[in-house]
């Protein structure tokens, strides 16, 4: 728990020096007032309520709430606009769906995100599960498209896709009934509606959409490095001395697959890292010391195993080529023929699995370099009278092949 709290304190510092990036922009306040700032662009994926913002790169950070704000952007990025709108948010989990078809409007004042902006609005607004698309017509205001799973019976999901008959009824330049019959709820669907709408009344568009396209970005990384690791060894319920292998140094080797999630400027990330690792450790034990049956022998531990992390990193960035990054995952890990040898006896090493943390960095998003700590394991959890404590402290290197 030291080396884990050691750990902590270290990227909590590095943190904190950690570059804030502010964008040109600008923002409408409630008076109509138009204000050109650099705003922080967090990539929001719920929509935001607020935003923090300067004046100019040396001004002090001010934050800026959905009550005092009508509009505001980052240019060529991204678009919300404030509205007070009718919104459903019904549940697509099947043990809280609605039984009903109609949707449950409520009156909320939301940001809304541009999609498509022109003649025809597209909007989109997400919070949690909930995602849902607006639609402006002729300087309407915003209005839900509407979509909503109900529950019929324990057999039949029931769908209400009234917004093919918005579609119908308020953009009908050149859209054919079967384009709108054919037309699905989700973002690239209702983009090619809209924007061919607008294209066919002959006004300006802005497809904040395409400007703002992110996909997830897979990575795979060689990680060579090295392990610091102990293993100690206790009889429980007696009173015999504890068994310290002591700490032994070894290589380890791994291949990481990582994918980059599409929002919040790339700051999270999923990996998993198929590991080579081992341990050998030898000590010499007394028995009866002292008398005549004294007897010495040799204890071996012999641990090889294949780790497998399944965990979510963090990046915070430094500047355009630097970044720090922490990280947390599960480790599983597959035993390889380990075993403890005493006398004539041979204990069994099992696969056990436990937490892992580690802080990092990673320089022009090639070169990298990790410390981890592991909490403990307890490589004989499979007998009743004997437990074991293995814990681990890895230097990592990485190289990014692509």
């Amino acid at each position: 728990m030291k080396k884990i709290g050691l750990l902590a304190g270290l990227l909590a510092a590095s943190t904190y020096y950690a570059q804030i990036k502010f964008e040109k922009g600008y923002f409408v306040d409630n008076s109509g007032t138009k204000k050109e700032v650099l705003i922080k662009n967090v990539d929001w994926k719920n929509n935001p309520v607020d935003f923090e913002y300067k004046t100019d790169e040396s001004s002090e950070i001010k934050k800026e709430s959905i009550n005092n704000v009508q509009e505001f952007s980052i240019d060529g990025d991204q678009k919300y606009v404030r509205a007070t709108v009718m919104l459903d948010r019904s549940s697509t989990n099947l043990n809280a769906m609605s039984d009903k078809r109609d949707p449950d409007f409520k009156k909320e004042t939301l940001f809304l995100k541009y999609i498509i902006e022109g003649k025809a609005d597209l909007l989109y607004y997400e919070d949690g599960n909930n995602r849902s698309f607006f639609y402006t017509s002729e300087q309407s205001e915003p209005e839900q498209l509407i979509y909503k799973s109900y529950y019929i019976n324990e057999s039949t999901i029931g769908y209400n896709e009234d917004f093919k008959k918005q579609i119908a009824q308020h953009l009908n330049c050149n859209i054919k009934g079967e384009q709108i019959q054919s037309t699905h709820y989700n973002k690239k669907d209702l983009t090619k509606i809209f924007a061919q709408y607008n294209e066919c009344s002959g006004g300006s568009i802005t497809d904040y959409g395409k400007q703002n396209a992110k996909k997830g970005l897979f990575h795979l990384n060689v990680r060579p490095g090295v392990n610091f690791s102990s293993l100690s060894l206790n009889a429980i319920h007696t009173n015999d001395a504890k068994i310290d292998f002591g700490n032994y140094t070894s290589f380890r080797i791994g291949l990481e697959f990582e994918y980059v999630l599409p929002f919040n400027k790339n700051k999270w990330a999923l990996f998993t890292e198929p590991t080579y690792q081992y341990y050998k450790g030898n000590v010499e034990a007394i028995e009866n010391e002292g008398s005549y049956f004294e007897n010495k022998y040799n204890i071996t531990a012999d641990y090889k195993s294949i780790e497998l992390p399944i965990g979510v990193r963090h990046y915070f960035f430094l500047n355009d080529r630097s970044k720090i990054f922490i990280n947390a995952a599960y480790l599983l890990d597959f035993s390889m023929n380990s075993s403890i040898e005493f006398k004539h006896s041979n204990l069994e090493i099992s696969a056990v699995s436990n937490f892992i943390f580690g802080a990092g960095y990673k320089y022009n998003d090639k070169f990298s370099a990790e410390v981890r700590v592991g909490t403990s394991r307890n490589l004989l959890r499979n007998y009743v009278y004997l437990s074991s404590d293995y814990t681990s402290v890895s230097f990592i290197l990485g190289y990014t092949l692509f």
